[in-house]
């Protein structure tokens, strides 16, 4: 048995030598200065993990495009980015990124790059023969979607960064008796509250204020320049900043095929457990883009006091509009308007509907 493996690898190796390989598959494990590699020759088993830096990655791959018709590679998408999928590309070959997921799926409590590399290499494997379900491959958008979507996101990081350090603020004050809330550092708020402060105090809290004071200031300047780049024509309720943020976390409408994959793709649609005769609904998956999902909900919640007569808000308005309604029942109500809500945002931006089918009341025509 051993024979016939060590007879068919170098049946391989000389294949790979003559150029005549069909395939050659290619799991990558990315670091910031390693690349580990495991490969996979046609329909063999995949061979020993290799270990390349960037730059000796780059010259190798372009030895195994001159042995094999094809080469597919995948890698996990991660703090680097689409920078190595758009070079793998450019070079020839067909490579893939795809969802994180836990690799030691037997939990064998043995996991390494080595591993990752081999278990990536053998599930690209599968999915080239045509096992698509194999991997989640992730979209990769283009550079100015890209870009576009790094703005937006950056607003969000600096809104982040001042709510911390306001609350680390708060936190200081709270250690010397003072409670204070949101704020505590703006205006009038602070010369009311500075005098009633010991001096070593008020030296360490103005630390954060001259850090709040920056912050802030390119807080607005974001905010101003998404604002600014959204269309004047708009459903009420539909602020500027909000479209954006939705416009450049999307980033091609186009891309879904139907209702359940934009549903799939905000995580608002609802789980289910089913096994023989048990069938148990439950909550929202929350499996697709997080800030997606938030501005949709942010937005349903808007559109029910600034659109009352649109198609979708007046079927919810029983339960918006009724002052007894439980908590919960108006929270399902705003997701369920808020994944339908995606769905006609998408007909809308694709041509198939016009305001007026979906029955919204326009601002800025």
């Amino acid at each position: 048995m051993n024979k016939q493996k060590s007879d068919n690898s170098k049946i391989r190796v000389e294949q790979a030598a003559n150029g005549q390989l069909s395939t050659i598959k290619l799991g990558l494990d990315v670091h910031a200065d390693t690349i580990v590699v495991v490969r996979s020759l046609d329909q063999s088993a995949p061979q020993p993990a290799q270990k390349f830096t960037p730059a000796k990655f780059s010259q190798w791959i372009k030895t195994q495009l001159a042995q094999g018709q094809e080469v597919h590679s995948c890698y996990e998408a991660g703090p680097f980015g689409y920078t190595l999928h758009r070079q793998l590309l450019q070079l020839g070959v067909k490579n893939i990124v795809v969802q994180p997921v836990c690799l030691d799926e037997r939990h064998t409590g043995v996991n390494h790059d080595k591993s990752d590399a081999r278990e990536l290499a053998l599930r690209l494997d599968r999915y080239v023969s045509g096992n698509t379900r194999a991997l989640a491959v992730v979209r990769v958008p283009t550079p100015a979607e890209e870009q576009k979507r790094i703005a937006s996101r950056q607003r969000e990081q600096i809104k982040r960064e001042v709510q911390r350090l306001a609350a680390q603020g708060r936190g200081l004050l709270l250690t010397q008796g003072h409670r204070e809330k949101r704020g505590w550092w703006q205006g009038r708020r602070w010369q009311a509250l500075h005098p009633a402060l010991p001096a070593w105090l008020v030296e360490r809290l103005e630390v954060f204020r001259r850090l709040l004071a920056a912050l802030t200031d390119e807080l607005k300047a974001a905010t101003a320049a998404l604002e600014a780049a959204a269309p004047a024509a708009r459903p009420k309720g539909l602020g500027g900043l909000t479209y954006e943020v939705i416009e450049r976390e999307v980033g091609d409408w186009n891309r879904f095929q139907n209702r359940p994959q934009v549903g799939s793709y905000t995580g608002l649609c609802g789980g289910i457990s089913s096994s023989g005769n048990s069938h148990r609904l439950l909550s929202i998956t929350k499996h697709g883009n997080v800030r997606l999902r938030t501005a949709l909900v942010e937005m349903a919640w808007r559109l029910a006091l600034w659109q009352r007569d649109g198609k979708l808000v007046r079927p919810w308005q029983p339960v918006l509009g009724n002052p007894k309604a439980s908590k919960g029942a108006r929270k399902k109500a705003v997701v369920a308007r808020a994944r339908q809500l995606a769905v006609d945002l998408g007909r809308w931006r694709t041509g198939r509907v016009t305001p007026q089918d979906l029955g919204w009341e326009m601002a800025g025509v």
